[in-house]
């Protein structure tokens, strides 16, 4: 049987084809949607790969390079720039050339060579082609160190070597990166780091909440006779302010929504990790699973936001929906106009198309929306009267004095700083996949940080929210919510530590997309996190006054 492939090139980030040869007719590939929003733009290649049988040099094209191409080609070069192309939707990767160079940090004095010659090594099992890859003669060369013309004879040559690899495992060298010894013991250590986080944490808790819970049980528990002479005084003081209800209640009504939103979104897209589903480069996977996630899992945040807002006592559920459906796609549409923007004056592949901003604009009227009111509606048809072990008080008490460490902002620090102490070890390893183009393969473990982040972001928020109280503070709400969200805050002061400390990115556009893109996803987590750390609170609080005799 002879299999006759095309070649698959992929432009990334490209802004322009010369000073490569361009060809007369170029074939496009049609991207799903997933490719398009991660940038992708393929084209067919001009090698003809015919299965088993191998090629001598056979010329493609031949050019003469001006003054201007080869400067353009040695930029290139001493920056390391390399192409990707797709065979049997197998990824290979080749570098434009190479450089020698006496000095180390200077590239100014480097000889510059151009590879002239592709060589495709391609491994085959029967009739399944199992692994393809590039090998680059170092000798088959052209000087590009001066600045004048040059002729160009681009070549490419194939060869074919059985292999007894199954077909079944031919993608497993490309999670190898994520998998080898000394990365496993740095994902490892982040699991244990943030195990002795939680346990210590869990620890701590129980060991100061217990002990001053019981004593406050005891004091504000006793006999009959001793009740009417015991003076309430910490939290038990407030039980008639405590559950008084928000300022701003269609805000936070609507953060909790979108929180309850992205908290689905997160498991379902670790559900499809696990399965399998985003194996090596299967492209456009995750971006086309986030979109279509996002917009079925709107009717939880239409329905988590109407259902709460009316469980205290809320009136206008139009505004609600309306917040509800702009607290987060609001952002995210003005950050997205910009960068695409940027994208566009740049003329990257990065800027979406006109057709494919139609198709998620109609996602978002067609299914997002709907879904959002439907569940609106359902939220505010299922309201229940919130569930207040105390009654509250018709005037709010007056909140003491409060030392500075017990202010909002400083609160938030403490509480963000932990969660992030769980976390920051595998941050390094997701930002190199995003940015760097890394691949990532180990969900499972990421999973397991994830629950520990959840669990230790819960757990804070408990602690906090009771020292709160213990002051006689009862605006706990927002509090809490506020601090749960922290950790977001602290992802994006490492994002600052990332961009400058650990990546090469560099210019008006990288940056931008960078600290853009960023933003909306922590911003994400801010609300995904608060809701965690708000829901936390809120069962802790009701179980101690549960617990206690309010008279």
């Amino acid at each position: 049987i002879i299999v006759i492939k095309k070649v698959i090139l992929y432009l990334f980030m490209l802004t322009r084809w010369d000073p490569f040869t361009i060809p007369e007719n170029v074939e496009e590939k049609k991207e799903d949607l997933g490719e398009v929003l991660n940038g992708d733009r393929l084209v067919v290649a001009p090698y003809k790969l015919e299965f088993l049988i191998n090629k001598q040099p056979e010329s493609i094209c031949r050019k003469l390079l001006t003054r201007k191409e080869v400067a353009q080609f040695r930029h290139a070069v001493l920056k390391d720039y390399f192409y990707q192309m797709y065979y049997d939707d197998l990824p290979i990767w080749g570098f434009l050339g190479r450089f020698e160079t006496d000095e180390k940090d200077d590239t100014n004095v480097a000889t510059v060579y151009l590879f002239r010659n592709v060589h495709f090594e391609i491994l085959y099992n029967n009739d399944r082609i199992i692994d393809v890859f590039i090998r680059n003669d170092p000798n088959v060369v052209v000087d590009l160190t001066e600045d004048r013309e040059v002729k160009v004879d681009f070549t490419y040559s194939v060869k074919w070597t059985e292999t007894d690899i199954p077909f079944e495992k031919r993608l497993e060298k490309y999670s190898q990166t994520s998998t080898l010894s000394h990365h496993l013991e740095i994902h490892w250590f982040s699991i244990i780091n943030s195990c002795v986080t939680v346990l210590l944490l869990t620890g701590f808790l129980a060991m100061i909440l217990m002990r001053v819970l019981k004593n406050d049980f005891v004091k504000f528990t006793p006999d009959e006779e001793a009740l009417d002479d015991q003076e309430e005084s910490g939290w038990k003081y407030i039980h008639g302010d405590v559950f008084r209800y928000p300022r701003y209640k269609s805000l936070f009504a609507a953060a909790l929504g979108i929180g309850s939103q992205l908290f689905t979104l997160v498991i379902f897209i670790f559900m499809l990790a696990l399965v399998g589903v985003f194996y090596p480069y299967n492209r456009g996977a995750f971006f086309t699973a986030l979109i279509v996630i996002y917009a079925l899992t709107s009717g939880i945040a239409g329905y988590s936001a109407a259902s709460f807002y009316y469980t205290i006592d809320g009136k206008n559920w139009v505004k609600i929906l309306v917040l509800t459906g702009s607290l987060f796609s609001g952002p995210l549409f003005l950050t997205f106009s910009f960068l695409n923007t940027v994208a566009v004056a740049y003329n990257s592949t990065a800027a979406l198309p006109f057709g494919t901003i139609m198709v998620i604009f109609l996602i978002w009227t067609l299914v997002t929306s709907p879904l959002l009111v439907l569940g609106g509606i359902a939220g505010k048809n299922s309201r229940s009267e919130f569930q207040a072990p105390s009654k509250t008080n018709k005037y709010p008490r007056e909140i003491p004095q409060l030392p500075w460490y017990r202010a909002t902002l400083a609160q938030m620090a403490m509480a963000g700083f932990l969660p992030f102490s769980a976390i920051y070890v595998e941050l390094y390893y997701i930002f190199a996949s995003v940015w760097g183009h890394q691949i990532y393969t180990i969900y499972s473990i990421l999973f397991i940080i994830f629950i520990i982040l959840l669990i230790v972001t819960a757990f804070v928020n408990v602690a906090l929210t009771y020292f709160q109280l213990a002051a006689e503070d009862h605006e706990w709400w927002w509090r809490s919510f506020l601090c749960g969200g922290s950790t977001g805050l602290f992802i994006y002061g490492y994002c600052m530590f990332f961009y400058h400390a650990r990546s090469d990115m560099y210019g008006f556009m990288q940056t931008s997309f960078f600290f853009g893109y960023m933003a909306c996803i922590c911003y994400g987590f801010f609300l995904m996190l608060g809701t965690v750390g708000f829901r936390a609170s809120l069962i802790f609080v009701r179980h101690i006054y549960r617990s206690v005799k309010c008279e």
